[in-house]
């Protein structure tokens, strides 16, 4: 693949702009198996992409055919491209990522998912069309955990009836908890395969309760990594891509 398309597959901006950063200097190349990079000004250059290193303007970008990753979300953030009211978790994201294009338009990588603005955790983040519908439909029943800090002291009945199943305003069939591990006084790591509009807040308050903080600390197999600070992003490796297939 041509140099230049490279870059554009990646979000570096238009084909144009692509070949003019190459033609400028501003692009680097390390391919797979080199020990160092080397500068490439002919935008036209073959390079196999595969186990591609780009240096661009002094930022290293190792090449992905598809984006898939993960994001710490901070609270005060909203999981939307046009934010109402909090700033977006897309600006915590540079811009490649923002700009991948894809087969229509140039979308870049979208959240699996939303979380509330006060909610923190894991988010994956992808341009994978497949890959973000098995992840977020709530018929594949992907288990995401949340730990739960609550307003009351929890009981065992609330237990209880959220593991048999509450009715939300909305929606007259029940939904329920896949697992209630109680860590505390106050503190619930909650279990669901299905995802509603504030759906934890909602169960919660049906039970008598009220969410004081929310956290999600898992989706399938893949924990949010404990190295990843709030605001932070980083790729998932082939290794935590296959705990979420």
């Amino acid at each position: 693949m041509q140099l230049q398309d490279i870059l554009y597959s990646q979000g570096f901006g238009t084909r144009r702009v692509c070949a003019g950063l190459v033609q400028q200097g501003y692009v680097e190349v390390r391919p797979d198996g080199a020990a160092s990079f080397s500068l490439e000004k002919d935008a036209a250059a073959l390079c196999d992409e595969e186990g591609l290193t780009l240096r661009v303007q002094g930022v290293e970008w190792p090449y992905q055919a598809k984006a898939y990753v993960v994001l710490h979300k901070p609270a005060g953030t909203e999981c939307s491209q046009k934010p109402s009211t909090y700033p977006s978790i897309y600006t915590l994201l540079p811009a490649p990522l923002r700009q991948r294009p894809s087969k229509t338009a140039v979308v870049g990588v979208q959240a699996v998912g939303r979380l509330d603005q006060d909610t923190t955790g894991l988010l994956l983040l992808s341009d994978d069309g497949q890959f973000i519908h098995r992840m977020s439909s709530p018929k594949k029943h992907v288990p995401k955990v949340y730990e739960v800090t609550t307003k009351h002291p929890l009981d065992a009945q609330q237990i209880d009836r959220l593991l048999a199943g509450v009715v939300l305003d909305d929606d007259p069939k029940p939904v329920k908890a896949a697992e209630c591990d109680q860590k505390g006084d106050r503190l619930l790591a909650l279990t669901l395969t299905e995802g509603k509009y504030h759906q934890v807040k909602r169960m919660l308050a049906a039970v008598g309760n009220r969410v004081e903080s929310l956290h999600r600390s898992r989706i399938g197999g893949l924990a949010l990594p404990p190295d990843l600070l709030p605001g932070q992003w980083r790729w998932l490796g082939a290794d935590e891509l296959a705990l979420l297939r």
